[in-house]
C-alpha cells in the first residue's frame, strides 16, 4: 500500500510572488503580517460579544399639507409628537443607557426636514421609539427618506489596543452643528496591507489634528445596514468642519472613497425648535 499524503501539513507558502493556494489564477498572494488578519487584529481572537453604543439617524420629510391645518390642531399634534419621543426615554431605566438629539434641517436640504439622532445598547430600543411615533398623528404627515444604523467599536487604526468594545461610548451634541454622511471604502482598500492601510490613515489623523474644533464619531455599519460607516462630526464652526474636508481630499487614502454622500449639515435645537420650524 502506498503511503498516503498527510493532509493536515499546511500548503507550502508561495515563493517569488507565486499566487497562494486557491487564489484566483493570474492574481498575486496578498500580502499580510505575519499573524494578523486582513484587518491587521490578532487572528484567532474570541468574539466579542460586549455591550457597544448602537446609533440610529432617522430623517424626517414634512407633508406641506400639514401647514394647511389650523394653527391649534398643528400645535395639538406637534404637542402629541413631543410626548411620544420623551416617553422612550423616560419610560426606560436609567441603566439602559437611551439617549436622543433633535436637529432641524429646514432651509438647509430640499428632501429632508428634521433628524432624530438615537443611541442604545439594543437596536430593538429603535423599534420601540419609532413604534411610538408611527402612532401619533404627525406621522400621517411624514416620511422617513433617510435611515441610517451603526454601532460603535474601535479603531484599528486609532486605538491600536487589544480588548473588548465596553465602555466605548459616543457622546452626542457637543456642537451646535452635526454634520453627517454614510461611508463606504473601495474594495482595494481592503486588498491593500495593514501596514499600507495604517500609513494612510495615519497621514489622514496628522491632517485633521489642527482642526480641533471638529469632534468626530465613527461608527460601523458592516453587515447591519447598506453603507460601511456612518461618519458624523460635532462642531461649533462649519467654516472649520468645510475646511478640514477640504484638505482630506488631498490626502492618499480618499483615493479609496467610494461614496460619502448624502451629506446632511444638521443644526442642533430642542424637540420644540425643530418642530416648530415645520410650521
Amino acid at each position: 500500500m502506498s503511503e498516503q499524503p498527510d493532509t493536515n501539513t499546511p500548503p507550502a507558502a508561495p515563493t517569488h510572488g507565486a499566487p497562494a493556494q486557491g487564489a484566483p489564477a493570474g492574481r498575486p498572494a496578498r500580502k499580510r503580517m505575519v499573524d494578523l488578519d486582513p484587518s491587521g487584529q490578532v487572528t484567532q481572537r474570541e468574539p466579542d460579544r460586549s455591550g457597544r453604543q448602537f446609533m440610529n439617524y432617522s430623517f424626517f420629510k414634512l407633508d406641506p399639507a400639514f401647514r394647511r391645518l389650523p394653527h391649534a390642531e398643528r400645535e395639538e399634534i406637534k404637542a402629541e409628537f413631543m410626548a411620544a419621543a420623551d416617553a422612550w426615554q423616560a419610560d426606560a431605566p436609567a441603566a439602559k443607557g437611551l439617549i436622543q438629539r433633535s436637529y432641524s434641517l429646514v432651509g438647509v436640504r430640499g428632501d429632508v426636514d428634521f433628524m432624530i439622532w438615537r443611541m442604545a445598547f439594543d437596536v430593538r430600543d429603535f423599534q420601540d421609539a419609532q413604534a411610538r411615533l408611527n402612532r401619533t398623528r404627525l406621522m400621517g404627515y411624514l416620511t422617513q427618506p433617510y435611515t441610517y444604523t451603526s454601532m460603535n467599536k474601535r479603531s484599528q487604526y486609532v486605538n491600536r489596543v487589544e480588548g473588548s468594545g465596553h465602555g466605548l461610548e459616543i457622546l452626542p451634541g457637543q456642537g451646535r452643528y452635526l454634520f453627517i454622511y454614510p461611508f463606504i471604502k473601495t474594495r482595494a482598500w481592503y486588498d491593500l496591507t495593514p501596514h499600507a492601510r495604517q500609513g494612510m490613515m495615519d497621514e489622514h489623523i496628522y491632517a485633521s489634528e489642527p482642526f480641533k474644533g471638529v469632534r468626530i464619531n465613527t461608527s460601523y455599519s458592516y453587515g447591519i445596514d447598506d453603507q460601511e460607516f456612518v461618519v458624523s462630526f460635532d462642531s461649533d464652526h462649519p467654516q472649520e468642519f468645510v475646511d478640514l474636508v477640504h484638505r482630506l481630499r488631498y490626502t492618499e487614502a480618499s483615493n479609496y472613497t467610494l461614496q460619502d454622500t448624502p451629506m446632511f449639515t444638521c443644526v442642533k435645537k430642542d424637540l420644540q425648535g425643530t418642530l416648530d420650524d415645520l410650521a
